[in-house]
């Protein structure tokens, strides 16, 4: 199932300081992190419970990221990342993100996740329960 991408779910956060490397700007793993956060407030709102370390179950993991660098992000300033998702298959979705700048009024980044539900236990996917399936389709629609 394919939607318009409409970043129904966005996290702000600080800059800090120490985010920057030798040459001035946010260094790019930092980027990902951004992603995590977003996305781990995604599945929040999706009502989709993380297992515990070590703790066996079915969940959500992480299969691809990807981010393109638009403009580099130095400190001080504030982000908003966004994320929505752009493909519901049997076991998988695909997630987009986009890293708004309050300082440049600009966006800094994009990029992309693959989350393939997951049994932890029998270490392979599986397929992604109607309730979350649902829950999905409904936060997407809510975007406006």
């Amino acid at each position: 199932m394919e939607f318009e991408t409409r970043f129904p779910v966005g996290v702000e956060q600080e800059v800090a300081w120490g985010e920057q490397d030798k040459l001035g700007h946010v260094n790019n793993t930092v980027y990902f992190r951004y992603f995590e956060n977003a996305r781990i407030a995604q599945f929040a709102r999706l009502g989709l419970g993380l297992p515990e370390p070590g703790q066996v179950g079915e969940g959500p993991i992480l299969a691809s990221t990807t981010c393109d660098f638009l403009k580099p992000l130095q400190f001080p300033d504030r982000v908003r990342t966004e994320i929505g998702i752009s493909r519901l298959g049997r076991s998988s979705f695909i997630q987009q993100y986009r890293i708004f700048s309050l300082t440049q009024q600009d966006y800094v980044a994009k990029g992309t996740s693959v989350s393939v539900y997951y049994d932890y236990a029998a270490g392979k996917s599986a397929p992604i329960p109607d309730r979350l399936r649902q829950a999905i389709i409904e936060l997407e629609k809510s975007a406006t």
